[in-house]
């Protein structure tokens, strides 16, 4: 699978995205072909080598022959789409920037309808969120991962007067994700930065495992004390040679003692029609020497947030602890194999061309015995009978 990873030491904007993209291997006259399916007049992107403190990078430049507009989500929306950008290009774009006018609503407290845009509705932003998706589209980008973004410190002058950094918008759009400051001067990370990378990175972290084939440098305007570069790095993800492959997930939990022990398969339940990929329990010993439950959840990174919700409302905890990790797993095909009673489902493992696993599914033999009318048991030892037959599968 192939993968980005953004590593935000000096912050994110929509341009040094954008940059970082291009130095990366986007073709410029590719990018600029999707970029005209948004029948937007007026306007340039080009791309410019530049030097942050000895290191060379890609700045994009926007250039527009129109003033600076005010736009409307909602004619943001009608832009992109009608354009004739792919469905999966329009989907990310219109929620990046649907993502930015709730934050601006809920600082300013009032409708996202009623939010317009300043240098965010902007031609050059616009280009920058659309730009930075198609991109991503084009490079083949299956999945992206993002470090702790790095958003500065002190003030930054916009269109609402001189605000602290983070800005209002951004410190909303990061809410749940980890940032840091450092004490270099400035704004690091903007809204549009904040919210491209919130929305379409899969996690937040140290670098995934993976094998890297591309390396680029997105450059921003200003001179700072630190390179004001954003790096991308383009590569696959480091599957092993016997066909294991690495994934990044992540685990949540939290230790329960004082909660009756129905709730527990009830919560497990929802976990897992909320698409979790496993979700256990485990007892241990808490203080004051209580027995208690561990429960553990593991889930994809971005659905960290709705797992912890889910966790804290419907149990006694009062907060829930997460962290990533890597793991490691064989490939794996669902086959179904006819047998006497009926086709059944098998969850086969390989490692390499050998076959290491191959499980009935509970729910198919389960479904055979009641229609069978025959013993669970009875099920599952002819499908493991018949399945030993197909090792060629």
């Amino acid at each position: 699978m192939k993968i980005a990873y953004f590593d935000c030491f000096a912050g994110a904007s929509g341009d040094m995205i954008l940059g970082a993209l291009m130095d990366a291997g986007l073709d410029l006259e590719s990018l600029k072909e999707e970029l005209a399916k948004l029948r937007l007049s007026h306007f340039d992107l080009r791309k410019e080598k530049v030097h942050k403190k000895g290191i060379s990078g890609t700045q994009a430049v926007v250039i527009t022959e129109a003033e600076h507009e005010h736009r409307h989500l909602s004619h943001i929306e009608e832009i992109i789409g009608k354009s004739d950008l792919s469905a999966s290009v329009k989907k990310k774009s219109i929620a990046i920037f649907r993502r930015l006018a709730e934050a601006e609503a809920k600082v300013h407290q009032t409708a996202v309808e009623n939010i317009h845009f300043h240098e965010v509705g902007a031609m050059d932003a616009i280009i920058d969120v659309v730009g930075s998706v198609a991109g991503l589209d084009a490079l083949g980008i299956e999945q992206t991962y993002c470090s702790p973004l790095h958003v500065g410190s002190g003030t930054v002058t916009c269109a609402h007067g001189t605000l602290p950094v983070p800005a209002p918008a951004t410190a909303e759009l990061t809410k749940g994700f980890p940032i840091y400051a450092t004490g270099v001067r400035g704004e690091l990370l903007t809204p549009t930065g904040a919210a491209i990378l919130t929305t379409l990175s899969s996690g937040f972290g140290p670098m995934p495992a993976m094998i890297s084939e591309s390396v680029g440098y997105g450059a921003g305007n200003a001179e700072r004390e630190i390179p004001n570069l954003l790096r991308v790095s383009i590569g696959e993800t480091s599957d092993f040679p016997n066909g294991c492959a690495t994934e990044t997930v992540a685990v949540v939990e939290t230790s329960i003692d004082d909660m009756n022990p129905q709730i527990w398969g009830y919560v497990t339940e929802k976990l897992l029609d909320m698409g979790v990929m496993d979700a256990f329990l485990s007892p241990l010993q808490m203080k004051k020497n209580r027995p208690g439950t561990l429960i553990t959840v593991i889930c994809s990174p971005e659905m960290v947030e709705k797992v912890a919700e889910l966790l804290i409302r419907e149990t006694t905890t009062i907060g829930v602890r997460w962290r990533m990790e890597q793991r490691i797993k064989a490939h794996r095909v669902i086959r179904t194999i006819p047998t006497q009673y009926g086709p059944i489902r098998f969850k086969m493992a390989q490692i390499g061309d050998e076959i290491v696993n191959l499980t009935p599914e509970y729910e198919d033999c389960k479904r055979v015995a009641i229609e069978k009318e025959i013993p669970l048991k009875q099920v599952m030892e002819e499908a493991r009978s018949v399945a030993s037959k197909y090792t060629e599968y």
